[in-house]
């Protein structure tokens, strides 16, 4: 027979253990379910902050600035203003630019074979000045704040002349070097079918570069102020078509600079002709660094945005501020180089006073002539004389004078 009240007494102490197990389990499964929380709040926390990094803008770009547009400028800016400012720039750099080129054309001294390459260059500026300008300039007056379509279409000219320009602008050089500095021989690889050839290469090659950035989706999208870094891609195209370019011409215009004043120094005495090509010369020299003084602020800015923020509006306006120069190279021209200013001068008077021009050389045949009879001439010399020791009688290829120093 069991005894009942050791029964009792063990019954307790049997029991106690299992109440013990049982508190044990509870705080063992409050303790998993508080870290079950805990982790589940982490991952919460850790996913969050990955969504707002993916989600937030980089650290570079342009700041989100919606009152400032690429094709409008700033909203703060008042309407009437903006349209008379875009309005004189049009007028102004297109008529410059036509009389830069017809200033070749009827110019007899500016009629080499040579300028043709500043013709190409007043005519990438021409595109500036008489498409992309008068664009912005009409969304304005229908009063749209900004449209994607036109930006693309001002985007895709600025970047191809930008490119025309910088690659004339090295073949100019090129081509100023050997009319001054080479023999007869070596500046006769000039032709004028020649010459044609390169001009319409230099468009081809910066045509197909701004084709293929657009269809590759390559670098920034200027409209879309959406900036993904530098690609690799972007970097080669960049040193071969903007930075070698430059170092060349750079080069030419040194060595150019170098070899005429040593000749000056010599006995070497120039005729007249050899002193105004070196006078354009001089003048495109000033162009290129005109060019670089209105481009590199803007340049300098697109390559800042790439690893730290910049401003919208400082970044748009430092691009208008570029586009502005194919407004006043044509006016560079006309203040530096005396031919270039005749021509200018004639051709106001053709244009504005309907006065009468004649274009070619005529006999005077009394030695007189009408007070409103402007002419367009230049008196050439066509031959000189020098010293044997110092310049040596070359061939004037193609009826051009040729200068070997």
């Amino acid at each position: 027979m069991i005894n009942i009240t050791s029964l009792t007494t063990i019954l307790p102490s049997t029991s106690t253990p299992s109440t013990t197990t049982l508190g044990d389990a509870a705080a063992a499964a409050a303790v998993a379910a508080s870290m079950t929380a805990t982790s589940d709040r982490e991952v919460l926390g850790i996913t969050s902050t990955l969504a707002g990094v993916i989600n937030r803008s980089p650290s570079f770009g342009l700041s989100d600035d919606s009152d400032v547009s690429p094709v409008t400028l700033s909203a703060d800016w008042s309407r009437v203003a903006k349209l008379l400012l875009l309005a004189s720039l049009a007028v102004v750099g297109s008529v410059g630019n036509v009389f830069m080129i017809s200033a070749v054309m009827v110019e007899d001294h500016l009629k080499k074979r040579g300028n043709a390459f500043l013709v190409n260059v007043a005519l990438a500026d021409l595109l500036i000045t008489g498409l992309v300008i008068p664009a912005s300039a009409i969304v304005i007056l229908a009063g749209h704040e900004d449209t994607e379509s036109i930006c693309r279409f001002e985007w895709t000219l600025e970047v191809l002349c930008f490119l025309v320009t910088l690659l004339t602008l090295a073949t100019i050089a090129a081509e100023n070097y050997a009319r001054l500095c080479l023999p007869a021989e070596r500046y006769a690889i000039f032709t004028p079918s020649r010459i044609t050839g390169i001009t319409f290469c230099v468009w081809v090659i910066a045509g197909i570069a701004v084709i293929l950035q657009s269809t590759l989706d390559l670098g920034p999208d200027f409209c879309r102020r959406r900036f993904t870094g530098v690609a690799r891609e972007q970097v080669i195209v960049a040193c071969i078509l903007v930075l070698l370019p430059a170092v060349i011409t750079i080069v030419l215009y040194l060595r150019l600079i170098l070899r005429v004043r040593r000749a000056i120094r010599s006995s070497f005495k120039p005729p007249a002709t050899f002193s105004w090509d070196y006078d354009l010369t001089k003048t495109n020299m000033c162009s290129f660094v005109l060019f670089a003084v209105f481009w590199l602020p803007f340049g300098s800015a697109a390559c800042i945005s790439n690893f730290r923020r910049v401003n919208s509006g400082v970044f748009y306006q430092l691009a208008w501020f570029a586009l502005s120069k194919s407004c006043i190279n044509s006016l560079l021209y006309c203040v530096l180089d005396r031919h270039f200013r005749n021509a200018y001068v004639k051709l106001f008077h053709y244009c504005c006073c309907k006065t009468t021009v004649s274009f070619s050389r005529r006999q005077r045949g009394d030695g007189t002539r009408s007070s409103g009879d402007v002419r367009l001439r230049v008196h050439i010399i066509h031959s000189y004389a020098s010293p044997a020791s110092c310049r040596p009688n070359v061939a004037r290829p193609y009826g051009k004078d040729v200068y070997e120093l």
